[in-house]
């Protein structure tokens, strides 16, 4: 059984062979009107996407999952694949989207005739997880089926996997390594399910050359520059594991180095605290700062840590180039208090304001609604301060209750009631009922289509005039689900004539106040058009149009301009 040091020299030595093989620069495929081809993106046709044709011979061993989109690049896969040893070649990567039939998956991880498939299951594949699970011990009973991700690494276990032959739970680079050469040796574990814990991250192999160039031209590029993050947030799974276990900085800026010259240029971080550790998030920004635009960088940050080394580093960043994920879920101390999540509220309002103001960086802030505790009107405060705090993005989610957490204690004391179905969200509390929790999950919804989508900068504040964010976007969130009864496919066109009716008609407002509004909103885009029952009441077109640019990027966008 190899050592950590072992295994620390091995992963140093083999990625230094990685990074000495030269790849070319990617080009994006081309069809023949000019336009990069998507033919190959298989999950936007309703087949399966898998990313490579199968090698000769036949791989011995599939990794494999659901991703919620195209554009999401599983970085788990990744890992497995990158750390098993002499069993790489004998292994190969399939994706899939949600969108894709469960049959046609099977059929496919099915077509090489493998002896081990490895599934990342999640929150939001753990269902079509489970139906592929069955599929595949009823077609193929000798293949074994081995599951990992967080679904699967935490009890209480609230889908049925028990038709999978095993479990690895925690992080499994070295565990899944190993459970395979004892699979493929015949040498079957007794145990079903396997302990991996955490893996000292300076015995692993860095898997970013196993990125394809279609990966790097056509989808977000996942990395990571540490693990865990030391706070204790009750309802994040993050918190289970309260060290910060950075990647050797010189190291993982090789890789990073090495994703740019392959041509990678739309980078996201999964690390949950980039920020807390100033020195090395100073030198990871340096190395964005030295290179030239067009890239896009996502970082989550802690929002009440940003030193003057920070500071100064994200003010020299262009538009368009950098996003920061701030993690607020609530403003309230006593619902903060609940959850265990200490934060000082007056240097979080001053950073806001800093990167708001002194900042070309794009903002997702993030609430929650449903915390232990918390009312909705203590919500809607938060909501209207953070509106006027920053004009990014606020993403409202749901509560969670997720295996392994502690957000379990508050269930008798608070009255949570969850749903016992993925995504495992509140049903309901003793602050908010179960048709006001309903209401919210339907607010959030619209405030993405309105607000956060970046389509109605002009137009979204005319539904709260008097500066009540909150209570004048629930009040036109529930008008607009009497008008639509759903929360989905209710396309842009669709949207302005709603916006426009809303306000003209419920609210009373000058028809052609709002119709200039949504012009100056929708027409500034090119390629697009108003509804003529929207059009006709213009008096004034915007004077440019301009485009939005790569696509993995329209989002932040629309944003740079009001």
């Amino acid at each position: 059984m190899p050592t950590g040091t072992d295994r620390q020299k091995a992963g140093k030595k083999k990625y230094r062979q990685l990074a000495a093989q030269k790849t070319v620069a990617p080009s994006r495929p081309e069809s023949t009107n000019g336009q990069p081809d998507r033919t190959s993106h298989l999950c936007r046709i309703n087949k399966p996407c898998s990313l490579s044709v199968p090698p000769a011979p036949m791989p011995a061993i599939i990794l494999t999952t659901i991703n919620a989109r195209y554009i999401h690049a599983s970085l788990g896969l990744r890992w497995l694949h990158a750390n098993l040893g002499e069993l790489q070649s004998q292994a190969q990567v399939q994706e899939y989207c949600l969108t894709d039939h469960t049959a046609d998956i099977a059929e496919q991880i099915l077509q090489s005739a493998p002896r081990v498939v490895g599934i990342g299951v999640y929150i939001w594949n753990a269902v079509q997880v489970r139906q592929l699970v069955r599929i595949l011990k009823r077609v193929a009973p000798q293949t074994v089926v081995v599951l990992g991700g967080p679904e699967v690494s935490h009890q209480p276990f609230r889908v049925d996997f028990s038709e999978a032959d095993y479990l690895v739970q925690g992080e499994g680079e070295h565990s899944f390594s190993e459970l395979c050469q004892a699979l493929l040796t015949g040498s079957l574990p007794t145990q079903r399910i396997i302990p991996a814990g955490s893996v000292d991250v300076d015995t692993l192999i860095l898997p970013y050359e196993l990125y394809t160039e279609e990966d790097l031209a056509h989808r977000l590029i996942y990395v990571e520059a540490s693990r865990g993050c030391p706070f204790c947030c009750e309802f994040c799974l993050s918190s289970i594991d309260h060290r910060v276990r950075p990647f050797e900085t010189d190291r993982f800026l090789d890789a990073l180095d090495r994703l740019w010259q392959r041509g990678a240029r739309t980078f996201k971080f999964v690390d949950r605290t980039f920020n807390a550790n100033p020195a090395t998030a100073g030198r990871i920004l340096d190395f964005f700062l030295a290179q030239k635009p067009p890239f896009h960088a996502h970082f989550e940050v802690i929002p009440d840590h940003f030193p003057e080394s920070i500071k100064e580093r994200l003010t020299r960043f262009p538009a368009g180039t950098l996003q920061l994920e701030v993690g607020i879920q609530t403003l309230h101390p006593q619902t903060a208090a609940n959850i265990n999540r200490r934060l000082d509220f007056h240097r979080i309002r001053e950073n806001l304001d800093f990167l708001e103001q002194k900042t070309a960086a794009h903002l997702h802030v993030d609430l929650i609604v449903g915390l232990p505790g918390e009312s909705l009107k203590q919500f809607g405060d938060n909501l209207n301060t953070l509106v006027n705090l920053t004009g990014g993005e606020i993403q409202i989610g749901i509560l969670k209750k997720l295996s392994g957490t502690a957000i379990n204690r508050h269930d008798q004391v608070h009255g949570m009631v969850y749903s016992p179905e993925p995504p495992y969200e509140i049903l309901s509390n003793n602050q908010i009922s179960f048709n006001q929790m309903q209401a919210m999950k339907r607010l959030a919804r619209f405030w993405d289509l309105v607000y956060n989508s970046g389509n109605f900068r002009r137009t979204a504040p005319l539904l709260w005039q008097d500066g009540d964010v909150f209570n004048g976007f629930y009040d036109f969130s529930r008008w607009l689900f009497l008008q639509t009864r759903a929360t989905w496919q209710i396309g842009l066109p669709r949207l302005c004539e709603l916006l426009f009716g809303y306000l003209v008609e419920v609210r009373g407002m000058d028809a052609r106040e709002v119709a200039n509004s949504l012009a100056a909103d929708v027409l500034t885009i090119q390629g697009r058009s108003l509804p003529q029952t929207v059009l006709t009441h213009v008096t004034k077109l915007p004077a440019t149009r301009r485009t939005l640019g790569e696509s993995l990027t329209r989002r932040q966008t629309r944003h740079l301009s009001a």
